[in-house]
């Protein structure tokens, strides 16, 4: 390998810390200029004495213009290695679970930054976030095949961090035919996936084990499901034994999921659907005098960026006030957040302010993160970015 990418003094702390990231200010461009690297290629990163750290592909065009995969500078990105931390993700997945749905990559925390693959059995969802991984296409396509064989692998290159890696936005059948339904399962309960047309890879698992917890508290109650997308929350709700689901969502298509899942489960008399912007629906059913046991809130990333912190706190502050104002006597709330820049505090402070300002009483009784399929990487605070708050909210 002839491309090298040498670092200032000091700036291989986190790197021997066991972070995979490098910013473009830490690289010694006089000894090595950053911008004579190929786009997309793979280097060898050095320490200002010239050691070698290890191998990291680079965009010279982003502020993180490196990510390492692996640190033997002997070795190389290809699909020989593809295939062998396909095969370490999928030991891991298969001690986990016991059917083929999950999320065997999970980016930095299976050691392959900018790549995510969903797994719905022998279908296949896949992410390439970074022009690294970009170039890496076939590669991919041709190791998880060796590994798993797929019916069909989807590529699901929509996301918002491509722009950022000057990545044009596409979504292809890459491998095989897909079937006319893409099925998953969990919690025991069966959905249909929009691969092709959904949020990100048409399901998130990431949210499974919170899932699970919640649906052990619905029984018997009537439940309120805003940002519902396609009804992971309130399906398993109405399988799980709640006697009434409301599942709210801005879109007209993904409530169509919701009523064709439920029905999918012999559930189409417990789902009700209702489209609309989550604030004024709330504000809707308060002025309707509408009242519910339990209510989830799992909305969008509010906060994207640092500077959208204060906003951002601000939405989630506001949306669980007026979740609050429709919880029975003694109610349950599911208050979660997928918000990167939202400390686990801030979001307890967030429900700490709502509950106060409905003058009423807040126990949190469940904290939850991430699945274990989406595993995070210790030295890399940023892989670390789901978080569910379960809080009884009662009057005296």
């Amino acid at each position: 390998m002839s491309e090298r990418l040498r670092l200032k003094k000091n700036a291989d702390r986190r790197l021997k810390a066991g972070h995979l990231w490098l910013y473009s200010n830490e690289i010694d461009i006089e000894a090595t200029p950053l911008k004579g690297v190929e786009p997309g290629a793979q280097a060898i990163i050095e320490a200002a004495n010239g050691k070698p750290l290890g191998v990291a592909y680079v965009n010279p065009h982003s502020l993180i213009c490196a990510r390492v995969v692996s640190r033997d500078a002997n070795v190389r990105l290809d699909r020989s290695l593809l295939v062998h931390r396909f095969n370490q993700a999928l030991a891991l997945r298969q001690r986990l679970f016991a059917k083929p749905f999950y999320r065997l990559i999970h980016g930095e925390g299976d050691l392959l930054p900018g790549l995510i693959v969903d797994r719905f059995d022998d279908v296949l969802v896949v992410q390439l976030n970074t022009l690294g991984m970009e170039h890496l296409g076939d590669e991919i396509v041709a190791a998880l095949d060796k590994v798993l064989s797929p019916r069909a692998i989807v590529f699901k290159n929509d996301s918002s961090g491509r722009r950022q890696e000057q990545l044009e936005r596409q979504v292809e059948v890459v491998f095989g035919e897909l079937p006319e339904q893409v099925l998953l399962e969990e919690n025991g309960v069966r959905f249909v996936a929009p691969v092709i047309d959904g949020q990100k890879t048409g399901w998130f698992y990431d949210h499974r084990a919170n899932r699970a917890w919640f649906n052990g508290l619905v029984a018997g109650k009537r439940v309120l499901d805003v940002f519902s997308y396609v009804g992971g929350w309130g399906v398993q709700a109405a399988a799980h034994g709640a006697t009434e689901v409301l599942c709210i969502d801005s879109s007209a298509e993904a409530l169509e999921r919701v009523a064709e899942n439920a029905a999918l489960n012999g559930l189409a008399e417990q789902v009700a659907i209702g489209e609309g912007d989550a604030f004024e629906a709330l504000a809707a059913l308060k002025a309707e005098g509408e009242q519910f046991d339990v209510i989830v809130l799992d909305p969008p990333a509010f906060i994207k960026k640092r500077k959208d912190i204060p906003n951002g706190e601000r939405a989630y502050s506001r949306l669980n006030r007026e979740a609050m104002r429709l919880l029975g006597r003694d109610g349950l709330l599911l208050s979660a957040s997928c918000s990167m820049h939202l400390a686990p505090e801030r979001l307890v402070e967030c429900v700490r302010g709502a509950v106060r300002h409905q003058d009423r009483h807040g126990q949190i009784i469940y904290q939850g993160g991430q699945g274990p399929d989406h595993p995070v990487h210790p030295a890399i605070p940023e892989t670390a970015y789901l978080k569910a708050l379960g809080v009884r909210v009662f009057r005296d």
